[in-house]
């Protein structure tokens, strides 16, 4: 738990002229990290609409999530359509940092498992602060603060609800739900 304790992403690095004009940025990942108390509450409920419905009422895993998507995972087995996860924000954390994107039986129960005990360690601002700057938003960006300039050139404190809600349905699938490719699909999600 150290580990997310102690996080610091990688950044962009930009260049300035001598007169402050912006002359190259460089970064392996398009990330500019925003704490938790300055992200808009607007982007905070939307993300939280679309991810984890009661993000704030449990201790990491969600039974009912976990039910609801073993429910309708038998149709899609069946089916042979992808099986739903049942994920909420921490363990997403868990899965991002901690582990890796594995689809097994074995990597979900140590996902819970983790996603309880780093809930006993860090605050759900906390794990909700990591989640919007690691989460993988598509078009080069990590994080609302660069994924809001990359979609819509604006500063993550100057989204409307409408953007907010754009950016909080892309981490399940950034390029099936970019608006500039597939706004219908964007739009119903």
């Amino acid at each position: 738990y150290s580990q997310l304790k102690a996080y610091h992403p990688p950044c962009v690095t930009r260049m300035y002229s001598k007169d402050g004009k912006l002359i190259e940025e460089y970064s392996r990942q398009n990330r500019i990290f925003v704490p938790i108390e300055n992200m808009p509450k607007s982007v905070i409920e939307a993300f939280i609409s679309a991810e984890d419905k009661n993000y704030y009422n449990h201790p990491g895993i969600d039974i009912s999530s976990i039910i609801r998507a073993a429910i309708s995972n038998v149709t899609h087995i069946i089916r042979r359509r992808r099986v739903e996860g049942g994920s909420t924000i921490t363990q997403q954390v868990v899965k991002n940092f901690l582990l890796n994107s594995e689809r097994s039986l074995d990597r979900k129960i140590k996902e819970a498992i983790l996603s309880y005990m780093i809930t006993q360690t860090l605050t759900k601002n906390e794990i909700l602060e990591l989640y919007l700057n690691q989460t993988y938003l598509g078009k080069g960006s990590y994080g609302v603060a660069a994924a809001s300039l990359v979609y819509f050139n604006k500063s993550v404190d100057e989204l409307t609800l409408n953007e907010s809600a754009l950016l909080a349905a892309l981490p399940k699938a950034p390029s099936r739900f970019n608006p500039e490719k597939n706004y219908k699909r964007a739009l119903a999600r």
